[in-house]
């Protein structure tokens, strides 16, 4: 073996390394969700459960009530969030590339400068907003702050400038209006970069937790971010339902990739036939 073998083995069996000790964590909590608490504290690392059980689901989702509701809010949230920022964003990304109207070029530079923003420096703007308007304790209170994202509307409006335009002049000469051919044409077609931005504008509110804490304060209420902490605290050191709890919150995330993945990974390519 060569030089440059030898350096690109020792490269590879150094990342290798690596990622198996960034996932060994990862692994064991999932492993430990599974097991009996008597097992975990009994010590070892062992990845496979000696009593694979069940029974910490259970308990989380039968005997915490409000358990299946921060689930459920959760999902309401990032849901609602999620389909209204792909609407929004895509739309908004689709006017700027393709739209000619006064202020264009102008709202385009506010929109790279906004992205520069730190979000933490909106948090009490938006504070004083919702409570003013009598949305606090509310699901509104974190999904319309949120309802648009500056870098996913830079990130449409790029996809679009490169867009063919012979495909909707295609559709107009067969008769549809522009928002027809929005919707039915243009908008399908770009679903390599809206499930790009679905899987990241989902993730978003799935993890967030500084808004709910600051926005939120009836427990029925709660996300599951802020529904984990206050679990936490009951449970205090009962780590095989913590471990459990901790899986449930990561299984949507999980799933959502699966089915986009394809979408995400892929160098979607448009061709110009109708």
């Amino acid at each position: 073996m060569n030089k440059h073998g030898i350096l690109r083995f020792a490269l590879y069996f150094i990342l290798i390394f690596y990622g198996l000790v960034t996932l060994y964590p990862f692994l064991w909590a999932v492993s430990a969700a599974f097991k009996p608490y008597h097992e975990i504290v009994g010590g070892g690392l062992s990845l496979l459960p000696e009593n694979p059980t069940l029974d910490n689901f259970r308990h989380i989702f039968i005997n915490h009530d409000l358990f299946p509701r921060w689930v459920l809010n959760s999902f309401i949230i990032s849901g609602t969030g999620t389909a209204i920022n792909i609407m929004l964003n895509t739309m908004a990304g689709y006017a700027l590339a393709r739209l000619s109207f006064p202020g264009r070029k102008p709202m385009f530079v506010i929109i790279l400068a906004a992205i520069m923003i730190p979000g933490q420096i909106l948090l009490i703007p938006n504070f004083l907003i919702m409570r003013s308007l009598g949305l606090l304790d509310s699901f509104n209170a974190l999904i319309l702050p949120s309802a648009i994202n500056f870098t996913y509307i830079f990130m449409m409006r790029q996809f679009f400038v490169n867009f063919p335009k012979e495909v909707e002049e295609a559709a107009k000469v067969d008769g549809l209006s522009a928002t027809k051919t929005f919707l039915l044409i243009v908008f399908p077609m770009a679903r390599a970069s809206i499930a790009t931005q679905a899987i990241f504008v989902f993730l978003s509110f799935w993890n967030e937790f500084l808004k709910p804490l600051l926005y939120i304060s009836t427990p029925s209420r709660f996300p599951l971010t802020l529904g984990l902490q206050t679990f936490q605290n009951q449970n205090a050191a009962q780590w095989n339902f913590i471990m459990a709890a901790s899986v449930v919150s990561i299984v949507p995330i999980i799933f959502m990739y699966i089915v986009l993945n394809k979408y995400f990974m892929q160098g979607f390519r448009i061709g110009g036939d109708k």
